[in-house]
């Protein structure tokens, strides 16, 4: 066995220290700046500090695909649950569909009939099975109403959707951040008070209200916008984008509001930080701290209510599609409701939990990008 090995690791300035003798004497170390091994075993340094920076950097960057996995396994659990649960409540909880389809005055013949061009006469497990694998192949049926393919009616319109809310959330990031960025770095001003007092305003006022300010405002006095409807993509990306505008701002107008709110609080929790103040204490100005340091730090909150405004903006932007008169996918499942359309309104839901489920993956990821802690959270 070897005995009297004894480690010491602290650097030296000089080569001078380098070469002096290492003891122990009244409770004292003097710095060394070599591992020295009494014993048969053989002289070895001290790797310096910057191999184990690097190799810190090495572990984060190593853990980032088993964290990405890890959610992906989280997103499909969640895909499945929510499956079931959509499956249950559209199709065993009503009883017969068919017979809800048709309503109240319906024959058994008429409604045996439409169970059977349904496939709702198989076993449950049968028609779930069927009805996720034929989504897995985008057939998702025929529409009772629209007597076309489902996916049709989805196709014309989630081109609608998803422009809308990339518009709308776009919009809202970009007045949020730097309102958010301002009243933080002016507490208690009076730039500070006028943002809360407006931002507080702007999550009162009802997105379809305000809507309806802006037709009155912009289509009908000024005659900038048109009061509805959607042209469609092939008359060009400008005249697209001008018929989303009026229905974007509607829908950012609260979520920037909102955003703005987190973004200051986010950025004064953080800004009350012990390295904050040893920025500060090393110099740095208050604005100067709050960009290099407290900004990236902040932004944990607001990655969480930028993946839930997309996702709201997605599924929740049915008023404000009915007051434009647009063509898009929340649109599609309020008249498919309205007609007791059971097979638009069942994969239409689904395709919107798809899509929030989705953003929250995302947005897991973003926090990893982030946050590198968050990838060794999991290992």
């Amino acid at each position: 066995m070897h005995k009297n090995i004894f480690v010491h690791c602290f650097p030296a300035s000089t080569p001078a220290d380098r070469n002096a003798p290492t003891h122990q004497a009244h409770g004292t170390v003097e710095p060394i700046a070599t591992l020295e091994l009494r014993g048969s075993l053989p002289h070895t340094p001290v790797p310096p500090f910057p191999l184990a920076a690097r190799a810190s950097t090495l572990h984060n960057r190593s853990a980032m695909p088993a964290y990405i996995l890890s959610r992906a396994v989280s997103l499909c659990l969640s895909l499945v649950a929510a499956s079931l649960v959509v499956f249950v409540l559209l199709e065993i909880v009503p009883g017969d569909p068919a017979a809800l389809m048709l309503g109240l005055n319906a024959t058994p013949e008429a409604a045996g009939a439409l169970r059977e061009l349904l496939g709702l006469n198989g076993p449950v497990h049968e028609r779930y099975l069927n009805w996720v694998f034929g989504m897995l192949r985008g057939d998702f049926g025929i529409s009772y109403a629209y007597k076309v393919p489902v996916s049709e009616l989805f196709a014309d319109r989630i081109w609608v959707s998803i422009p809308l809310a990339i518009y709308a959330l776009t919009l809202s990031t970009l007045i949020a951040f730097p309102v958010g960025i301002i009243a933080a770095s002016r507490r208690n001003s009076a730039t500070d008070v006028a943002i809360m007092g407006t931002t507080q305003l702007g999550v009162a006022v009802p997105n379809f209200w305000f809507a309806m300010l802006l037709v009155l405002l912009f289509a009908v006095t000024l005659r900038w916008f048109s009061a509805g409807g959607f042209p469609g993509w092939d008359q060009g990306l400008f005249v697209g984008m001008k018929a989303l505008t009026l229905p974007a701002i509607a829908l950012a107008l609260p979520q920037a509001s909102i955003l703005a709110r987190v973004m200051r609080s986010a950025l004064l929790d953080t800004l009350d930080e012990d390295y904050i103040r040893s920025a500060r204490a090393k110099g740095l100005t208050r604005r100067q701290a709050l960009w290099r340091h407290a900004l990236r730090n902040a932004l944990i909150p607001v990655l969480t209510i930028i993946g839930l405004q997309f996702s709201f903006l997605l599924a929740g932007a049915i008023i404000i599609e009915n007051v434009f008169f647009l063509p898009g996918l929340g649109n599609l499942i309020f008249k498919a409701i309205a007609a007791r359309d059971l097979i638009v309104v069942k994969s239409g839901v689904m395709i919107l939990v798809v899509a929030v489920i989705l953003v929250t993956f995302l947005v897991d990821v973003a926090y990893a990008i982030v946050d590198p802690r968050l990838r060794t959270s999991t290992r």
